[in-house]
């Protein structure tokens, strides 16, 4: 009550944290908590919703994994959904309200692309016409850290950089927040971007194995029996593929040279492919 109190127009950033750790400490604590702010939220005082959405974006950067995954559900989605449906709250919720919990449900589904509810729920605000957009964030819109954090993420591994997020996000100066926003934004860049080199990692070394496969295939088959116009076909056609993924595995090499273990899974990828590329010009 005092976090979201209508009659006070600034955030009570001491009551906010307060809140928090009252989350964390309670085995029930995320359950109970999202079922309060749900609450406030839809309130029909503008000040009290909007203090309750500032609380859950609050929780949302320090509570963890498990309030995560309780905001995930639909139990709690539709209530936020109510507030935007004219069929329920929408028709009487401010539309500073409103604006708020789009940006809040927006946001959430770029920084937890992996809780496919909260994606299904903002899809279908968008089908249904009551999000006609998606919103631009603001500079000093209070984003959460990708969760779950992947292991060996920047903040684990740079200790400097996690204290001072946790400074940051401590603090209750709006530039500091900002200057949170802009941190965990460039540390998600970083992450996403050595996550899409391990995608693309995966994705080829699983290409070659099974391009490799079927080369083998083909040419065991050829050793006993002359092979079908479709079968030579398919196998000048893997040939081929093969011959284009080799400088992507050399690619794919210079960017894990720090990574022996992934540097050692590519070269042993790019041996299969020389071998059974040899074969198969020897074959021919």
């Amino acid at each position: 009550d005092e976090a979201t109190d209508p009659s006070v127009c600034e955030e009570n950033w001491e009551c906010i944290q307060r809140f928090c750790e009252q989350v964390n400490a309670d085995t029930e604590g995320p359950l109970s908590a999202l079922r309060l702010l749900a609450h406030k939220i839809q309130s029909p005082q503008e000040g009290e919703a909007l203090h309750a959405l500032t609380v859950l974006e609050t929780c949302v950067n320090n509570c963890g994994g498990r309030f995560h995954s309780e905001m995930a559900k639909f139990r709690f989605l539709n209530e936020l959904i109510k507030v935007l449906s004219p069929k329920y709250y929408g028709i009487w919720s401010s539309e500073k309200v409103k604006s708020r919990v789009t940006e809040v449900m927006f946001s959430w589904t770029v920084w937890f692309p992996q809780e496919v509810k909260i994606q299904d729920a903002y899809q279908m605000l968008k089908k249904q016409g009551i999000v006609k957009e998606d919103p631009k964030l603001p500079e000093d819109k209070i984003l959460p850290p990708p969760s779950p954090r992947p292991q060996n993420s920047i903040f684990d591994t740079d200790e400097e950089k996690s204290k001072l997020l946790a400074r940051l996000l401590r603090s209750s100066h709006p530039e500091d927040l900002q200057a949170a926003n802009r941190l965990i934004q460039s540390v998600l860049k970083e992450e996403q971007e050595k996550s899409a080199q391990v995608s693309r990692r995966v994705n080829t070394i699983r290409e070659v194995s099974e391009n490799v496969r079927q080369m083998e295939e083909l040419l065991e088959s050829s050793r006993r029996q002359e092979l079908s116009p479709a079968d030579q076909e398919t196998l000048q056609a893997l040939s081929q593929r093969c011959e284009k993924l080799r400088p992507l595995l050399f690619r794919l090499a210079r960017e894990a040279v720090a990574d022996e273990e992934a540097l050692a899974e590519i070269l042993q990828a790019s041996d299969q492919l020389c071998q059974a590329l040899g074969q198969c010009r020897q074959a021919v």
